[in-house]
C-alpha cells in the first residue's frame, strides 16, 4: 500500500448517547423477542434514533423499518432529539403504509419511546409496543444494522457544513438508493422496494 500510496479510510468514531433509559416512564414488553421475520408487509415495524455530525452540530435522524423487506417506511431529521422526532417518523409510515391494527412496533427504551405522547400516538393507531431489554442492542438488531450500514457507506465518508446538507444527503440515501437500488441479503438480493414489488406480482398471480 504505501509503494502505491494507498491508506485506509479509517471511519471517524463519535459517542453520543441516544438511548436515555434512565427514566420513570412505563417499559413496554418485549414482544417482538428478536423473531425478526415477518410474512407480509405491516407486521412489524422497529424503530431507533441515531447522530449525524455537521459543522452546524448534530443532526439526529429516526427510522422506522418494515421487517418484511426492510424497507424504510418512516424516517424524521431535526436539531434534537425530542420526542416529536420519533413521532414523525411514525406519523410518515403510518401516513403511507396505512397498516392494520396489531402492527408490532418495536424500540429500545429512551425516553422518547416510552412518553405519553408517543404512546397516545400508539393508541390512536391500535399499534403494540415492544422494547428491548435493558442495555441490549441485540433485540433490535435491525435497526442497529441500518444505522451501521448508513454511516459505513455514506456518513462516515461525507462532511457536512450544514445540517441542510446532511438533510439532503441522508434524503437520497434513502429514498433513492437505499430502499430502490442497495441489495439485501434478508431480500435474496433484491432492494426492499424490488422484494415488496415481486412478492406482490406473486399474490395477484396466485
Amino acid at each position: 500500500m504505501k509503494d502505491l500510496g494507498l491508506v485506509a479510510k479509517v471511519k471517524k468514531r463519535y459517542k453520543v448517547n441516544t438511548t436515555d433509559s434512565n427514566h420513570n416512564l412505563p417499559i413496554a414488553p418485549n414482544v417482538l423477542n428478536r423473531d425478526f421475520y415477518a410474512s407480509s408487509p405491516n407486521q412489524k415495524y422497529v424503530g431507533d434514533i441515531t447522530y449525524i455530525p455537521t459543522n452546524e452540530g448534530w443532526l439526529y435522524l429516526a427510522t422506522v423499518i418494515d421487517l418484511y423487506s426492510r424497507k424504510i417506511v418512516g424516517w424524521s431529521m431535526d436539531d434534537t432529539m425530542k420526542v416529536s422526532l420519533v413521532n414523525d417518523a411514525l406519523k410518515m409510515a403510518m401516513t403511507s403504509r396505512k397498516p392494520p391494527k396489531g402492527l408490532i412496533w418495536h424500540t429500545d427504551r429512551g425516553s422518547q419511546y416510552a412518553s405519553c405522547a408517543h404512546k397516545d400516538l400508539l393508541q390512536k393507531y391500535n399499534i403494540t409496543q415492544s422494547m428491548s431489554r435493558k442495555g441490549n442492542c441485540w433485540d433490535n438488531a435491525v435497526a442497529e444494522s441500518f444505522f451501521h450500514t448508513l454511516k459505513t457507506e455514506l456518513v462516515y465518508h461525507e462532511i457536512y457544513e450544514t445540517k441542510a446538507q446532511a438533510n439532503q444527503s441522508i434524503f437520497e440515501y434513502i429514498e433513492v438508493y437505499y430502499n430502490r437500488q442497495r441489495m439485501h441479503s434478508a431480500n435474496n438480493n433484491l432492494s426492499p422496494v424490488e422484494f415488496e414489488e415481486k412478492m406482490l406480482r406473486k399474490e395477484i398471480a396466485a
